[in-house]
Order: C-alpha cells, then structure tokens, then sequence
C-alpha cells in the first residue's frame, strides 16, 4: 500500500504551516496549563505502556496534551505508537486499521507500521479501511506531536472505533495484546475528550470518576460512566486501552493534567473538559 493520508483539519484544529505548526505545539508545551517546557527526549527504549490525549482543536487542548507528550519524550522512544480514538461519524468498519501507509501534516509523513497492521488485520473483528478515517480528527491531531518529538523515526497505527461497546472493547483489547506480545517496545494512546458543554464546576465533578478510572486502570468504571450519561467521546478507545496497557504490564496510571476549555479558552459557562494520562 503506498497511499499517504493526507490532513483532513490541518488550518481548523492546527496550525496549516510547518513554521506556524512547530510556534503552535511549542507554545502548548510552555503554556501556563502546560508542562510549562520543552521536552528533551530520553534516548532509550519508551518506558511507558499507553497515553489518555485530548482531541480538540489545539488552542483548547493542547497544552493538556502537551503533558502526555512531555512524558512520552522522556520516557524515551517507542518503535510504534498505537492510535485509537473514536470515529465522530459513526460510519465504517466498527474497528478499522488505516490503510495508508503514512500520514501527512504540515510537519511531513510519518509511517504506518504495516507488519503490525497486518498482523491486527488477521484478528477476525478488525478491518483494514482507510475510508473511514479520511475525515475523522481524533487520532490526526495526535500525530504532529509525535512528529515533533521523533520527526518521521517512530511509526504509528491508527485506530477508529465506529462502533463503541463492551463487545468491540473486548475485541480491541484482545488483538492489540496478543498482536503486539510483551517484548514490543509500543505506546498505545487513547484519544478522548471528557464532558461536553456543561459549566465548568459541573464538568469537573462529572469527570472525577474517569479520573479516577484511569489512575486505577479500570475500565469497567469507563463503560458505566458511559452507560450512565457520560458525554466522553472516546470512551471505548479509553477502556480498550486500559485494558490492554494493563495486559501489556502498566500497574497504575497518572492523571498529569486535567483542565476544562474554560482553562485554556476563558468561557467557563459551556465548557469541554480535558484529561492527560499516562499509563505504567
């Protein structure tokens, strides 16, 4: 397969320039609900086992999902970052592996893992479809960063989810796992945001349980915020990861920054709320 992906919001969620792009990403990391530097990268296997990273537009997240980055980059380089978010449309394969073999941004292409690929594709419940994820946000906004810490050095695979429920966690989690094998260096990273357009006090009460639910990996508690009325958007790809980072060997997680649009924006009367976490 030799198709590049090209951006589909690059000049609506990022910046469309690479100058204006590489400006964007530094100023998340020095932001005053940033990491507030940034980050060298440790030049050693990653030590991390997943990521939980925010998907909106840069101005509102991402100096949130500048902490998850700051992490990664010192925990050092991974061979493949796994991508999984939710697919917005709801349309496509419920599970579907990107089929081009890079991505494109303002930053340059980065590969995608085809030996991994292939061998998710096998999984009975997982499909090789790019169509799905020519439109979808969730995973592209994850990719400059990643560019910008490791340039094109460190491949991906891009998940969506179309279809989230106990079902496709299972079979998420079970392929990943067995696909990827205990002696992978890989990073699997969660793209999610937490409530929507709720005042910001209320937000924030609404989102403690998840918090909670990724310091302790538990993913049952992820599926019944769900299941109760929780308006995260990436829920599955959420669970999916913790159970797998959990299988891959992380005992616990870290909530490194939480901060609602209201932080970053300055309107705390609708507010979307934001979670980086990092899973070991």
């Amino acid at each position: 397969m030799s198709r590049v992906r090209s951006p589909a919001v690059a000049g609506q969620f990022y910046a469309g320039t690479a100058a204006g792009l590489r400006e964007q990403i530094e100023s998340a990391f020095k932001h005053s609900v940033g990491p507030g530097a940034v980050p060298d990268v440790t030049d050693r296997e990653a030590s991390l086992a997943g990521l939980v990273s925010p998907h909106a537009g840069y101005p509102y997240s991402g100096p949130i999902a500048a902490h998850g980055f700051s992490r990664l980059a010192a925990s050092g380089r991974p061979d493949v970052v796994v991508l999984i978010g939710p697919n917005h449309s709801a349309a496509g394969a419920p599970l579907a592996i990107s089929g081009a073999s890079a991505w494109e941004t303002p930053l340059g292409t980065v590969p995608v893992n085809d030996s991994l690929r292939d061998k998710l594709a096998d999984f009975p419940d997982l499909t090789i479809d790019e169509a799905t994820h020519a439109g979808e946000h969730s995973l592209e906004v994850q990719v400059p960063f990643l560019q910008y810490l490791y340039d094109d050095s460190v491949p991906i695979l891009p998940i969506v989810m179309s279809r989230q429920n106990e079902e496709t966690i299972e079979q998420l989690r079970t392929a990943v796992t067995n696909g990827l094998g205990t002696e992978t260096n890989a990073v699997l990273l969660a793209s999610t945001d937490l409530t929507h357009y709720e005042p910001a006090v209320v937000a924030r009460d609404r989102d403690e349980p998840v918090l909670d639910a990724i310091r302790s990996l538990d993913s049952d508690s992820i599926v019944q915020a769900a299941r109760s009325g929780h308006t995260m958007c990436g829920w599955g790809p959420t669970a999916s990861v913790l159970q797998a980072s959990a299988d891959l060997g992380a005992e616990t997680g870290t909530v490194l920054q939480y901060a609602t649009s209201g932080d970053t924006a300055g309107d705390t009367d609708s507010v979307v709320g934001y979670v980086s976490g990092a899973l070991r």
